[in-house]
């Protein structure tokens, strides 16, 4: 526990006037590590920040302190820059926690056996809703049916998302619900897997999901502001303080405006609007201004490109190794493409994209440099996740200096799947962090949660070791694209502020920015994978404020 020493400062007001203002509180003896504002490694021992949470000074060994209101002792903990997400689903997050979670099953009879017992322990629920079903985890070789759900549950609809979020299992009540029958067709973007006589199976994939999500009760607001509350108790628990939140809606916005008109929003939002609707109710004809003392902002907007390399709605120039006859589900057409990020421009929105195979990746691409030639200045174009790109298509990235918004855990959750996905042959530019930088271009780590935990620190250790929880594979998968540790550490902190347009507001300690920071119990310059992965969070501080820890 910190150790408090509060000093009453007397003085004359003629040394009021002589001396500069006192700030307000010094948290001494830290081994404190910071990217600071060229991008290189700071250390140092002390670091004080004002009345308003903003970083006054910070102080290396030995270097004089200054007279202070308030005194706290570090007792030689690491102190790190609050942890920034730089693609989360915050809502999803809370309302993951608060149902039935898949994630952690390993085979279908696992998951059905959860499946029943939630059922029966929630009967007043009339739906029973969850997610993180992977099929590919329990090595069942393909989708999961009504059928099989209807053993468990056949007197409510269940609808169950899976992990990557871009597809969902229903039981046949749930289907009779949505009123979908062989004869209903597969909407643009969208696919019903269908059996033999073309009945619907229970999963539908990508834009088929709203098929059924029609007919989902919305959550109520009292429920939303639960699932958010949720929310920023398991990201605050991971050391996160900051996050993008790709693809709010609304519902979302307006739960985000009543935390922080109560004083219950304590983490930072960059929200990027679910489309041109939310933006523009929103934000209006341009970016908002930041709220809540730069805790919340809308920005940009997310785009949708194409699926997952799970469900095969991942968009590859050629066909998937293990299904010949697919190539995955485009959701916009070029044009379509085009004109969306057009219109975000016109007005200085920034645009997120979403894109996962090579044939997406270079879309993105090659819109960026069809747009870069109208519209100029700081751009800063996403692309959220980038997992599988041409190495040709790669020096577009450094060309136009986009931001490739990347996960390292998908890549130890994924690589099994994308080996089988796309043969041995076409791994080169998977998950190619280091090639982006290469090129020119720019990193901002995240976690897709609850696609994958909230947990930087787990995110650190893939970025710079290619290997998951257990060590595996050996040396790293595909190793020559790990990071250095100075690189993960930046993504998860000054890199993924940046990536927001949030730079010089919050992502370093270093004056000027907010005091938003961790105590810790270990470096992740100077530890390993494994260690890195099991950091302990001591406190956890937003705008010069501890909001966990004692």
């Amino acid at each position: 526990m910190l150790r408090l020493t509060l000093r009453a400062v007397l003085a004359t007001s003629l040394l009021a006037l002589a001396a500069p203002a006192l700030a307000d509180t010094l948290v001494d003896n830290v081994d404190g590590v910071t990217i600071d504002a060229e991008g290189k490694v700071l250390r140092f021992t002390g670091l004080v920040f004002d009345d308003d949470g903003k970083v006054v000074q910070v102080l290396a060994r030995g270097e004089e302190r200054p007279r202070v209101d308030y005194r706290l002792d570090g007792e030689g903990r690491v102190m790190l820059p609050g942890m920034i997400d730089a693609h989360v689903h915050v809502m999803d997050i809370g309302f993951a926690a608060l149902t039935l979670d898949l994630s952690d099953t390993t085979s279908l009879e696992d998951a059905l056996a959860r499946i029943r017992t939630f059922a029966g322990e929630n009967p007043g629920r009339p739906w029973i809703l969850g997610r993180g079903w992977n099929q590919e985890k329990w090595g069942l070789g393909r989708f999961p049916t009504a059928a099989e759900l209807d053993a468990v549950v056949a007197d409510r609809p269940v609808w169950l998302e899976r992990a990557d979020n871009h597809a969902k299992w229903a039981n046949s009540l749930a289907i009779q619900t949505a009123g979908v029958t062989a004869k209903t067709p597969d909407p643009a973007g969208g696919k019903v897997i269908r059996d033999a006589r073309g009945n619907p199976s229970g999963v539908f994939v990508d834009k088929a999901m709203a098929l059924i999500e029609e007919v989902v009760p919305p959550p109520r607001p009292e429920d939303r502001d639960l699932a958010f509350a949720k929310a920023q108790e398991v990201l605050l628990g991971y050391g996160v303080t900051a996050v993008a939140d790709m693809g709010t809606e609304m519902a979302d916005w307006t739960t985000f405006r009543r935390a922080g008109d109560a004083g219950r929003l304590q983490i930072r939002i960059m929200a990027y609007a679910d489309g041109f609707e939310t933006l523009e109710l929103v934000a209006g004809s341009g970016p908002s201004r930041w709220l809540y003392d730069d805790r919340l902002r809308m920005g940009g907007i997310k785009l949708y490109l194409d699926g997952a390399l799970g469900s095969r709605g991942a968009s590859l120039k050629e066909p998937y190794h293990d299904d010949p006859g697919a190539k995955g589900l485009p959701l916009l057409t070029p044009a379509q493409l085009r004109n969306l990020m057009s219109r975000a421009a016109m007005d200085n929105f920034q645009t997120a994209v979403h894109a996962i195979g090579d044939a997406a990746n270079a879309e993105v691409l090659a819109a960026v440099e069809e747009l870069a030639e109208t519209y100029d200045g700081d751009r800063r174009w996403r692309i959220e996740h980038a997992q599988i790109v041409d190495p040709a298509d790669l020096p577009l990235l450094g060309k136009h200096g986009v931001i490739a918004s990347m996960q390292p855990l998908h890549q130890t959750s994924d690589r099994l799947m994308a080996e089988v996905r796309l043969g041995p042959d076409r791994l080169e530019g998977a998950y190619p962090w280091r090639s982006v930088l290469k090129v020119g271009g720019r990193l901002a780590f995240g976690s897709d949660a609850p696609v994958e935990p909230a947990d930087p620190f787990a995110g650190m250790a893939a970025a710079i070791s290619r290997t998951d929880a257990k060590g595996e594979p050996f040396g790293g998968w595909l190793p020559q694209e790990t990071v250095s540790r100075e690189t993960a550490l930046a993504g998860f902190t000054a890199d993924a502020a940046f990536a927001g347009f949030a730079e010089g507001r919050f992502g370093r300690l270093v004056p000027g920015e907010r005091a938003d920071f961790l105590l810790v119990d270990r470096d992740p310059l100077f530890a390993s994978p494994d260690e890195i992965r099991q950091t302990k969070i001591m406190q956890v501080w937003i705008g010069g404020v501890r909001v966990r820890g004692e």
